[in-house]
């Protein structure tokens, strides 16, 4: 902690002290009231303290693989994205290997563990304890983040991480925003790079009344963007991948009693395009929750929450010599709600030899689709509208105890039912009345999960640990029901999609010899039942099932559901502080295997499109307080393929960025950040016709930071 945010938190905790005791330490012996004597405050009149953060961290994360990075770590990334701090956790993987400057939306969906395959999220990725996945797509609209103003990242590998909700089948990510503990009364930063890129964000903090908090932030980012296509394959039309994006955030922490009451508010805009005519998208988004925190012997929480989507994108068809894109589809309107809660008690067991977590959740997701399609003559032709409802409400306990001074053992359970309600699809001629309308049966079910852990520690410096656990996911609707196309190759939605489960084991150990080093390595199985990937069934020309005209050489893909994803590796991590020194490294080796058989059978003991066996991330950095700030990190992505059917690989890539920080005056600093230095091709995507996309190449960045702490 600063020198300097010392009396800011001094101030804010001595405003919160009661009358009586102020007033008791400023009284002679003789005058104060005998019956505080030997005590601090009357008993239940201790106020409360607030934080603008959650409950603490449970007790059980000691058994399981979690790697937690802090602000100062997350100000080293050197493109400042979220999406990118967390691939310094090897194993976190997007669809794509692009951020969000220039991937399509869609295509952003959050994993760990090789268990990919699929767009959507098969990690649970939550904000001050709110759902982020995308209430139609279940994907991450990452661009909604300002890094800046969070306060700490958890990511905890390994599923069944039930206390959250289900959906947590690779592992858990959690994201806290700033809190009273690292209290930042001011910031503010702009930033140019290249290709006519800028950026600009402001934070204030303050305490508005006695013992309250308000935190309120925004920021934008827009540039010409990249051309995606590799040099060689361009054409007339390819052109930048232009991007903005911008958004906001009002937070507010006050007491109520005895309890802590918060309220937040996030709006975001994204705009991209794909580097081509016709390929423009938009999300326009909002999310707001209010929290109840009790902190008294007993502590609970208490969650509302509720968030709007509106997504729009275009799509477009590119001839062989990439002279002409011709629009095949506008998805001109994706509205979509999420909404739900969760209440969460942890009751006072005397001591803390023992922590039992009780509580529930309900989250419900709606949306739809709604499409222009068949152009002819630039002119849509033809409309479709699919969505639907889903639901998810369980309960769960979890129990952590101290069995003897070096062993903890951990368990949880946890039951849910879900529905899957008002599917529906409907396509017609544009100005003609008639029109194909389907309906799909609801269906209903239950689910029941659960994890159990251990860590031992037989000396001072190592710990052993081991874990089991079972998980699950909901399709989202837009694996149910909405059809898609890439370029030539279409791919239809699925109705009948039955849940996701996973099952898993794991061993690692943790070995802290010294306070400033800390080496964690993991071994691990995982299988994930009944998959959802996108399987190719055939090629066109032709007309199919559920998706229409496929063109020549494009492919015919459905979503089903795979018999399996088998993923088996090995997790190493360290770190290691040394004066003004640190260093940081993640290594993950990741054997994942498809298991399939009918329609899918030619995919089976393939690898998972877009899963690399190995991947890799170092970071050296040297700061110290009020001094410069330099950091190197180096990531490596293995290779990996493109389609499920494993025909196009996508190759390997060392990728080398860099930022420096360093005072000019008080808390203003000047601000040197370098991407992809050597300027590395990382191939992200390659369509049928052998067109190789990358992600971001070299790119510079010059600004001013303001951080008042």
């Amino acid at each position: 902690m600063s020198i300097a945010r010392i009396p800011i938190l001094f101030l804010l905790a001595s405003t919160a002290m009661p009358a009586s005791a102020q007033d008791a330490d400023l009284l002679p012996p003789e005058d104060q009231d005998p019956w505080l004597e030997g005590i601090d405050d009357p008993p239940g009149n201790d106020p409360i303290i607030v934080t603008a953060a959650g409950l603490e961290t449970p007790q059980s994360d000691i058994a399981f693989s979690t790697v937690t990075m802090e602000a100062d770590q997350i100000a080293r990334e050197p493109s400042g994205r979220l999406e990118n701090i967390l691939s310094g956790v090897a194993g976190f993987q997007l669809f794509r290997a692009s951020d969000a400057r220039s991937a399509n939306p869609t295509s952003q969906g959050a994993t760990l563990r090789g268990l990919g395959g699929n767009a959507s999220s098969r990690a649970l990725l939550i904000l001050d304890g709110v759902p982020q996945s995308d209430p139609f797509g279940g994907w991450v609209s990452w661009p909604a983040f300002d890094a800046t103003r969070l306060g700490a990242i958890r990511v905890t590998r390994g599923g069944g991480s039930g206390v959250y909700g289900p959906g947590a089948l690779a592992g858990t990510i959690e994201l806290e925003s700033l809190s009273a503990e690292n209290f930042q009364p001011a910031a503010a930063q702009i930033a140019f790079g290249s290709r006519d890129a800028q950026e600009s964000r402001f934070g204030v903090m303050l305490p508005p009344a006695e013992n309250s908090l308000l935190d309120i932030s925004g920021h934008y980012a827009r540039g010409d963007g990249f051309i995606p296509v590799i040099e060689g394959q361009r054409g007339p039309i390819d052109e930048g991948a232009d991007y903005k994006q911008y958004g906001g955030t009002f937070r507010v922490a006050a007491p109520i009693g005895r309890t802590e009451f918060q309220f937040s508010g996030r709006y975001f805009h994204d705009e991209r395009s794909r580097g081509f005519p016709g390929s423009e998208n938009r999300t326009e988004g909002f999310d707001g929750s209010i929290r109840l925190v009790g902190r008294d012997d007993t502590q609970w929480e208490a969650l509302a929450y509720v968030q709007t989507r509106d997504f729009r994108s275009s799509f477009a068809a590119i001839d062989a010599a990439r002279t002409t894109a011709t629009q095949v589809l506008d998805q001109f309107s994706v509205p979509a709600t999420g909404f739900g809660g969760r209440f969460e008690i942890r009751p006072a067991l005397g001591g803390d030899a023992a922590e039992l977590r009780l509580g529930g959740d309900f989250r419900q997701t709606e949306g739809r689709t709604r499409e222009r399609f068949f152009f002819v003559a630039g002119e849509p032709t033809r409309q479709r509208e699919a969505g639907g409802t889903t639901r998810t409400a369980g309960i769960f306990a979890d129990t952590t105890l101290r069995a003897a001074p070096a062993l903890t053992l951990t368990g949880s359970a946890r039951l849910d039912h879900w529905w899957i309600e008002d599917g529906r699809f409907r396509q017609s001629d544009i100005g003609v009345p008639l029109a194909t309308t389907e309906t799909y049966p609801d269906r209903e079910g239950w689910r029941f999960t659960g994890r159990a852990g251990l860590a031992w520690r037989p000396t001072n410096p190592l710990t052993i640990r081991a874990a089991a656990y079972t998980g699950w996911r909901l399709p989202t609707l837009n694996e149910l029901y909405r059809p898609f196309r890439v370029g030539d190759d279409v791919t239809a939605a699925n109705a009948a999609l039955a849940p996701e489960s996973l099952s898993g084991i794991e061993a690692g150990i943790d070995y802290a010899p010294i306070t400033v080093l800390r080496v964690s390595g993991t071994l691990f199985y995982n299988r994930l039942d009944d998959a959802i990937a996108n399987v190719t069934l055939g090629q066109g020309p032709g007309v199919f099932p559920g998706a229409g005209f496929v063109p020549p050489g494009g492919l015919y893909r459905q979503r089903r559901n795979l018999n399996g994803i088998e993923s088996a590796g090995i997790e190493l991590d360290a770190s290691l502080r040394f004066t003004a020194w640190n260093v940081r490294f993640s290594y993950a080796f990741t054997d994942a295997e498809v298991d399939a058989s009918g329609p899918a059978a030619p995919l089976d003991g393939l690898r998972p499109a877009q899963v690399a066996r190995h991947n890799a991330s170092v970071t050296l950095a040297y700061g110290r307080e009020f001094g410069p700030d330099a950091s190197v990190t180096l990531r490596y992505l293995g290779g990996r393929f493109e389609d499920d059917l494993n025909q196009f690989r996508l190759d390997d890539a060392m990728v080398v960025g860099a930022r420096v920080a360093y005072p000019i005056y008080g808390p203003l600093e000047i601000e040197l950040r370098a991407e992809n230095i050597f300027n590395a091709r990382v191939e992200a995507g390659t369509g049928s016709d052998g067109i190789i996309e990358r992600a971001m190449p070299q790119s510079f960045w010059a600004g001013l930071r303001f951080a008042f702490f």
